[in-house]
């Protein structure tokens, strides 16, 4: 090897520690070991029914017997607007009123994408129709769903779209920032409410999302499952990496959620007839509780657990408890 060439990778080294020391510094840095993270769910009532559960019943045991005090509810448009000139928000009203009973706090998604495959629930009569006819659509429906519960005190925070720059995972037209920013100002424009913006955690650098609204909202899985893997694990990553990516976009802690909390099964085959055996292979209470601890080692305000409806379908159908009581400490 030339004096030259051992000059040159001797250089890329010299470069590669110094960025190491950086990024452990601010790992450090960022880390308050103090901070306790807040724990909330998100409930889908098409999830819920998915699994052959009561969707009421799973939602009333969440609140009164784990005793969830923050929740995240999409808004499906199949279900708030089955026919173009009809607007149903039963399901939607009976959540609300139930969570304000409890004095439950709540962020409502709002926009076509939402959480749960296909991401977009789109409603029968809108198959077909162009990007271009459904815009003006789709922003009065933002509209009305504000509008019809901006008075609701126990709506503590907006959700605009769900991951919208996320347009390989789902079955979703691809959204382009001016979309995203034309709907977060149609919220700001009709309330006072702070908005949040998501995105994936691991597969994402969260720019430009996370400077468009007041709070951002990453994913947070540990184990993933695709055909073409299987099973992959993000073991490599450490909270630190979420605290940094954060720290770089100049967004303080306290406005930082983990939107999404793997906290049920990466599930290969179709949930309810995926054996049991498998699905504990990516969750079950043990992995559970470390992925809480691990997020609470992110110092982010609030996460949000995904897969509180298996936890019950567990309970119910399958008799066994131990992920749903393993998750009882989080909430106390």
């Amino acid at each position: 090897m030339s004096k030259r060439t051992k000059l040159v990778f001797g250089s890329i080294f010299f470069c590669i520690v110094l960025i190491a020391i950086f990024f452990y510094i601010l790992a450090i840095y960022t880390y308050n070991p103090n901070k306790q993270i807040v724990y909330g769910v998100t409930f889908s009532k098409k999830f819920a029914k998915q699994m052959n559960l009561n969707w009421q019943e799973t939602y009333n045991a969440i609140l009164d017997d784990l005793k969830v005090k923050y929740i995240r509810i999409p808004t499906y448009w199949d279900e708030i607007q089955p026919e173009r000139d009809i607007y149903n928000y039963n399901d939607i009203d009976w959540m609300i009123d139930e969570a304000a009973k409890r004095d439950v706090r709540i962020i409502l998604v709002l926009g076509r994408r939402q959480p749960r495959w296909p991401e977009c629930h789109d409603p029968a009569w809108a198959k077909g129709m162009s990007q271009e006819e459904l815009r003006p659509i789709i922003l009065d429906n933002i509209k009305r769903t504000v509008e019809k519960y901006k008075n609701n005190q126990a709506i503590e925070i907006w959700q605009v779209e769900n991951e919208p720059f996320l347009d390989f995972f789902g079955e979703c037209h691809k959204m382009t920032k001016d979309e995203v920013k034309e709907e977060v100002d149609l919220v700001r424009s009709l309330d006072n409410r702070r908005i949040m913006l998501t995105d994936s955690g691991e597969l994402s650098t969260w720019f430009p999302l996370i400077k468009m609204a007041d709070l951002f909202g990453t994913t947070l899985y540990r184990i993933t499952w695709n055909d073409y893997i299987g099973y992959w694990r993000y073991y490599i990553l450490y909270p630190s990496f979420y605290r940094i990516k954060a720290f770089i976009w100049s967004k303080p802690q306290e406005a930082m959620y983990v939107a999404e909390l793997q906290a049920e099964p990466w599930f290969p085959h179709d949930p309810p007839n995926t054996p049991v055996e498998e699905q504990f292979k990516s969750m079950n209470a043990k992995i559970l509780v470390e992925n809480a601890e691990f997020a609470n080692k992110t110092n982010f305000y609030r996460a949000y657990f995904w897969g509180v409806e298996w936890w019950y379908w567990l309970k119910i159908i399958k008799n066994d408890n131990s992920v749903w009581e393993a998750a009882r400490k989080y909430f106390k």
